[in-house]
C-alpha cells in the first residue's frame, strides 16, 4: 500500500472523456489490501457536490474538497484508525447547510461535520459503539419541522440534531455488529434491513431518549445484508447479497408483499434503485436485472450483461437520462438517446 493513491475523476457525461484527474497519496500505514477489502477496494465512498465544490472520503486520508475545475481546496483529517476486521471505510459523505458531514466510524469511532468552506469542524459526536457501521448517515424530515440526522448503526438506529451533533435519540436496530446498508426514510419514518440473521424495523423520527418502543411502526425478521433497500410506492424493497432474494414488506405494516430470487444472481454488493418506476439490481457478476413490481405481482423485464468479467460493486447512479455503471475495470453510460 506504500505507493496507494485515492483519485477523483471528472468525465463528460457526453462521452466519457475525463476532464480532469486529481491524485491524493494515501495516508500511511492504510490497512493492507488483504480479506474483504479486496472485494471492494479502497475507493468504496461516493462523492458528494452543491454544485460549487465536490467533497470527498478517503478514509485514513480524510474528507478533501474540490472545486469544479479540479483544485484541492482543503483537506481535514478525521482520525487514522482501521476499521474492524480491516474492511476498510465505506460510508459517504453527505451535506447539510454549509456543513459536509462524515461517520468516521473506522477512523475515529465518530460522526463529525466540517464546515464546507474552510474544513474546520463544525462539530464531533464520539460514540465507541459506531464501530462496525459502514453506512452513510441520512437526513429526515420530521413532523416538528426539524431535520435529524439518524445512522444505523450496530443493533441500534440513533438520531442526532444535525445542526450541533448532540444526540437526541436511539432505538432497537439491525441486531448485527456489522452494518454495511444504510437507512432509507419517508414522512419521518424510518426503515432499516439488513444483518446476517436478518432484521428489518420501521421506526417514527422525531422521539428522544429511547424510542424502541414509544416510536416504533413495526418490526419484522428479514435478512439482507451488504446493500441498502429502497423505496417504491407503498413497498420497502431489499436484495440480499447472496443470491440476489428480491423481497418487498409494506411500509405500513412491515408485511411481505412478495419475494423472488432473480435467475442466476449471485452475488449482489450493489443497492437497487428505481427509475421510472422500475426496480434495477446490479449483481457482481451477473448483470443487470430489470424488475417490474404491482402489487404483489413480480416481473422480470429484462437481464442485460457486458462482456465485462471484472466485478460491479458499485450501486448505479441516474443523471440527465442517463444510467452509470461503474466496474472495477470501467465506467459505463447506458442511455436510449444517440449521442
Amino acid at each position: 500500500c506504500q505507493n496507494l493513491q485515492r483519485l477523483l475523476m471528472c468525465l463528460s457525461l457526453m462521452d466519457g472523456k475525463i476532464l480532469w484527474n486529481q491524485a491524493i497519496a494515501a495516508q500511511q500505514p492504510e490497512d493492507r489490501y488483504s480479506g474483504f477489502l479486496q472485494d471492494h477496494g479502497y475507493a468504496t465512498s461516493t462523492p458528494a457536490s452543491d454544485g460549487e465544490r465536490v467533497y470527498v472520503f478517503f478514509g485514513k486520508s480524510g474528507v478533501l474538497a474540490f472545486n469544479l475545475e479540479g483544485k484541492q481546496l482543503w483537506q481535514t483529517s478525521v482520525g487514522t484508525g482501521s476499521g474492524m476486521n480491516g474492511w476498510g471505510s465505506g460510508s459517504s459523505p453527505i451535506l447539510y447547510r454549509n456543513t459536509v458531514i462524515v461517520s468516521a466510524a473506522a477512523e475515529s469511532k465518530s460522526l463529525i461535520a466540517l464546515d464546507q468552506k474552510t474544513g474546520k469542524e463544525a462539530w464531533r459526536a464520539d460514540a465507541s459503539s459506531i464501530h462496525g457501521s459502514w453506512a452513510t448517515p441520512v437526513l429526515v424530515d420530521v413532523p416538528n419541522g426539524k431535520t435529524e440526522l439518524v445512522l444505523n448503526a450496530p443493533y441500534e438506529v440513533w438520531g442526532f440534531d444535525p445542526d450541533n451533533g448532540d444526540f437526541l435519540w436511539f432505538a432497537e436496530g439491525v441486531q448485527d455488529s456489522t452494518i454495511c446498508g444504510s437507512l432509507v426514510a419517508r414522512d419521518g419514518v424510518v426503515y432499516a434491513i439488513g444483518g446476517r440473521s436478518g432484521s428489518a424495523i420501521a421506526i417514527k423520527a422525531g422521539a428522544r431518549d429511547d424510542a424502541s418502543k414509544s416510536h416504533l411502526v413495526w418490526k419484522k425478521s428479514l435478512r439482507s445484508y451488504v446493500t441498502s433497500p429502497v423505496l417504491l410506492g407503498d413497498h420497502i424493497l431489499s436484495v440480499n447479497n447472496d443470491g440476489g432474494v428480491l423481497t418487498g414488506l409494506k411500509t405500513a405494516s412491515g408485511e411481505q408483499a412478495f419475494q423472488m430470487r432473480l435467475s442466476n444472481a449471485g452475488s449482489v454488493y450493489a443497492s437497487p434503485i428505481v427509475i421510472d418506476g422500475k426496480v434495477y439490481v446490479v449483481t457482481r457478476r451477473s448483470g443487470t436485472f430489470v424488475v417490474s413490481v404491482s402489487g404483489s405481482r413480480v416481473d422480470i423485464l429484462s437481464e442485460n450483461k457486458f462482456g465485462d468479467e471484472t466485478d460491479f460493486n458499485a450501486s448505479p447512479a441516474v443523471a440527465d437520462g442517463r444510467l452509470l455503471l461503474r466496474s472495477n475495470r470501467s465506467l459505463y453510460c447506458i442511455s436510449s438517446q444517440t449521442p
